[in-house]
This record gives C-alpha cells, structure tokens and sequence, in this order.
C-alpha cells in the first residue's frame, strides 16, 4: 500500500473518531430554578425510577429521548449502563409486576428542552450541543 494513501486512511479513521466523540456528549438538564447536584448514581436511580427526587429533596419526573436518538444511546450507556434492549426488559419487569413505569419518550432535544424549562418538577437529557439558557446543566457526560 502507498504510505500516503495509508496516511490518509489513518487521519480519516482518527476524524471520524474525534467527531463522533463530539457528537457523544449527553447533558443531564433540570429547571433554572433547581439547586441540586446530583452524582451520576443519584440521576441512574431517577431514570430507572428507583427514586423521585434529587438528593436535595426536590422532586422530579424523568423525561427521555425516543428509541434511536444518539444521545439516548450514549445516555443509557455512560449513566444507566445499560443498552436498549436491556432498558426494555427491565422495564418490562416493571410494569408487568405495577412497581414501576419508564420515563415519558419525547421526540427530540428541543422537546426534552421545552419539557424541562416549562416544569420545574422536569429532568431529562439531551445533547450538549443542544442546551439553552431555558434551562440548568446538572450534570455532562
């Protein structure tokens, strides 16, 4: 193989790299008026409704990206550990036995945004790029 053609091929490989990592970026977003924090395993137990508040006592209701958005991709893998069809079963599980049911499905981040920055009681998340000031970053990943 011609070492500029291989070269090429290396630097193609590594931009698709860097750029998909910028596109993987997932912010956990909450109303204005929030003060929490929250750690990665506070928001988990949220998502998966093993709780409903943030460890400050504020109550929230989580919000979600529907099935095959990107950043609901990267969400349930870097905060839930979990994939898709891991999330199914278990909710699943859930519902079936009344303890539980999955965070309402929006349709996009703009949604998610309208969702959260209408109600204080809202968490949900979206892609960094995508945040406003409508609304307070609780958390990146």
């Amino acid at each position: 193989m011609n070492s500029k053609l291989f070269k090429l091929i290396i630097a193609a490989l590594f931009s698709t790299l860097f750029v998909a990592n910028s596109w993987a970026e997932v912010v956990v977003i909450v109303h204005p008026s929030v003060s929490d924090t929250a750690s990665v395993k506070d928001i988990s137990r949220v998502f998966l409704g093993k709780s409903k508040s943030l460890p400050g006592g504020h109550k929230v209701k989580p919000v979600g990206l529907a099935s095959g958005n990107s950043a609901r991709d990267e969400f349930n893998e870097k905060v839930l550990k979990k994939s898709d069809s891991q999330l199914k079963s278990y909710w699943s599980k859930l519902i079936f036995t009344g303890k539980g049911q999955p965070p309402k499905e929006l349709g996009s981040d703009a949604d998610v945004i309208t969702k959260v920055s209408s109600d204080p009681g809202s968490i949900g998340y979206i892609s960094k790029e995508s945040v406003t000031d409508a609304v307070k970053v609780l958390a990146n990943f």
